[in-house]
């Protein structure tokens, strides 16, 4: 529910993440985070990457799309910017530390929002989905890729056995589909126009919706 996740919490738990975070996470989320990539690149215009963490997605967008990236945690924000200098990116506009639910950007500014692997890590994912609703374009795209609970057998059963753990992780790893099926009745302002299953063996989806 809306409070079993601490903000707090899960800024400290991704600082402690943050030296080591490429190197555990690279690899296993990188088909997610191209998928969405290349789906942000084919919109273009003006982008919003919600939780960019260390930049790992800066370097993969094309130089064409400008990017404005924030995350909760500072030490993974001063990664980023150390890719960014090192690299040159221009296309980036800027990185800033922000709540994910409280964006600080005007209505209808972004012609689309990415968020990779962030929606089961926040306080309130519904408010947060409302947010991210709120800064796009008419007509603009929302792109998640997140892990979606088991609805049921083996991997159902160890996803609530490890719930309590990973919420101190700061995750939840029994997230239900239920939850973003309600969400999109209950705001009315979106349409799901993909859900699309990920590696690795489908435990990741990647899913987008399209603002009224």
């Amino acid at each position: 529910m809306a409070g079993d996740i601490d903000r707090a919490g899960v800024a400290k738990a991704y600082g402690l993440w943050a030296p080591i975070y490429d190197i555990v996470f690279g690899k296993v989320f990188d088909p997610g985070r191209q998928a969405t990539i290349i789906e942000a690149d084919r919109i273009g215009g003006r982008i919003l990457d919600v939780g960019i963490g260390t930049g790992l997605s800066l370097i993969d967008y094309s130089r064409n799309t400008r990017i404005c990236g924030v995350d909760i945690s500072e030490p993974k924000l001063r990664k980023a910017h150390q890719r960014v200098q090192a690299l040159n990116l221009t296309n980036v506009e800027a990185l800033a530390v922000m709540d994910a639910k409280n964006l600080a950007f005007a209505d209808s500014y972004f012609d689309a929002v990415v968020a990779q692997y962030v929606i089961t890590a926040v306080p309130d994912p519904e408010a947060t989905l409302d947010e991210f609703v709120r800064v796009l374009k008419p007509g603009g795209e929302l792109i998640l890729v997140n892990h979606i609970g088991a609805e049921s057998g083996p991997r159902r059963l160890f996803e609530l056995a490890f719930a309590p753990l990973a919420r101190r992780l700061g995750w939840r790893p029994e997230f239900p589909w239920g939850r973003l099926v309600d969400w999109e009745g209950s705001h009315g302002g979106v349409t799901l126009t993909e859900r699309r299953p990920m590696a690795p063996m489908g435990h990741f989806s990647l899913i987008r919706y399209r603002k009224s």
